[in-house]
């Protein structure tokens, strides 16, 4: 499969942080639930594997689930030589890992969209696309982060949470540290407050691993800090990420992202979240439309497997949030950063007419 080993090698020679990559007939994960203690990768051969990584959460991330679904389908062209019906069914399972998550599913939509004949032609076609898709998820990584690191202003700090970065994308940035990052490589003199993100710690285990390979300073609280940190100065500027964008700019991203953009409405601090056009879900009106997906209680009342929780205690989990948009103060997207009304904008970014402030 010579096009996708050339745009994988490209990546590495980027030096890229790859949560997923093409080697040998098969796909190699990083296993983001052992960071930052241990980079362990797995070699998964089918998308029965791939699907069950998604759900357990070993990769995980907007972006790169995204990329998952352009992987996944072009693996089960391959395991199954070109048939459409069992391509079809890998989509589908692909498709019900994270129902929250739009990226992965417009995507692998885009996948089965290009299936055009049978065997080596068929599993062609889909190569092309899926290496048309890698290649565009990681410029929309540079170029988001281009238009989002104009916002910070030298000195600044800014808060995150959760984990919108390099491994939750193509390897540069993802969403939120594209912005972070590229305004730390234009000399930025920025200051980087990580939430720490219960229940899986993303914030603590990977945003703050990533900020460290950056050499980005950073300071990590924990979720029930950031109105304090607000309130006492210590914050300028919030940048998130996405799993989804309702028409109406209603934000889904990982849950506390509510509470967040509360507190820095309180406090006037400017809330942004940073995403692909990719992610805006056009066929749903407003965040109360979007699923939200509702993980097991266990992981609530245990950490890595020990109880932390007495036994038979009853947990929810929500993994996701809805941020209303009236709290947003933009949307930084790879074509430029949208402001209110959200529900005229969005629409004509995608109708490539100018409403972006640069």
């Amino acid at each position: 499969m010579r096009l996708m080993e050339e745009v994988v090698q490209s990546f590495k020679e980027k030096n890229l942080a790859l949560p997923i990559w093409y080697e040998n007939a098969s796909l190699k994960v990083l296993d983001q639930l052992k960071l930052p203690f241990s980079e362990e990768v797995y070699t998964v051969s089918d998308v029965e594997q791939l699907g069950e990584m998604i759900r357990s959460m070993m990769i995980r991330g907007s972006g790169a689930i995204g990329i998952c679904g352009a992987y996944g389908v072009f693996l089960a062209a391959l395991n199954s030589k070109g048939n459409v019906d069992a391509i079809k069914e890998a989509g589908a399972l692909l498709k019900s890992t994270r129902p929250t998550a739009v990226n992965l599913m417009k995507t692998v939509d885009e996948m089965l969209s290009a299936i055009e004949g049978s065997g080596e032609e068929l599993i062609e076609k889909i190569e092309t696309k899926a290496v048309e898709i890698l290649k565009r998820q990681l410029e929309f990584e540079y170029q988001l982060g281009e238009y989002g690191a104009a916002l910070i202003e030298d000195g600044e700090t800014i808060m995150t949470h959760c984990h919108s970065g390099a491994l939750g994308g193509s390897g540069y940035g993802g969403r939120a540290l594209s912005v972070i990052r590229r305004a730390h490589e234009q000399g930025k003199n920025i200051h980087v407050y990580t939430c720490e993100t219960r229940p899986y710690l993303q914030g603590a285990r990977i945003t703050a691993y990533e900020l460290k390979k950056f050499g980005i300073p950073h300071t990590l609280i924990t979720d029930n800090m950031s109105g304090f940190c607000m309130s006492t100065g210590r914050i300028q500027k919030i940048v998130v990420g996405s799993d989804r964008v309702s028409a109406n700019g209603d934000l889904a991203n990982k849950v506390g992202t509510y509470m967040h953009a509360l507190a820095a409405k309180e406090h006037n601090i400017p809330f942004y979240t940073a995403t692909s056009s990719h992610t805006i879900d056009f066929n749903t009106k407003s965040g109360d439309l979007i699923e939200v997906e509702m993980r097991d209680s266990s992981e609530v009342t245990q950490i890595k497997g020990v109880q932390i929780a007495p036994e038979g205690t009853h947990a929810l989990y929500p993994s996701f949030d809805i941020t209303p948009n009236r709290l947003i103060t933009g949307i930084i997207t790879e074509k430029g950063v949208i402001s209110a009304p959200y529900e005229t904008n969005l629409k004509k970014v995608v109708e490539n007419i100018s409403v972006l402030s640069n």
